[in-house]
């Protein structure tokens, strides 16, 4: 399926949030999820399904000084 992933058109075989960051290589830890624009609390991301369409957001957290 096709979604919009952190403002990029990609194809995806991940029916959830934690099969989608699977996919991506990308490590659940020190992350946020939102999908269309809502947050997906990480308890969350193995129960939430996308679909064709979905905008997803991924943001990771920085420290610095």
């Amino acid at each position: 399926m096709k979604i919009r992933l952190n403002g990029e058109s990609v194809e995806s075989q991940a029916p959830t949030v934690a099969q989608l960051l699977e996919e991506r290589q990308i490590s659940p830890v020190g992350i946020a999820v939102a999908v269309n624009e809502s947050v997906v609390r990480r308890v969350h991301h193995a129960t939430h399904t996308l679909n064709e369409g979905d905008r997803v957001e991924i943001i990771r957290a920085v420290q610095g000084g």
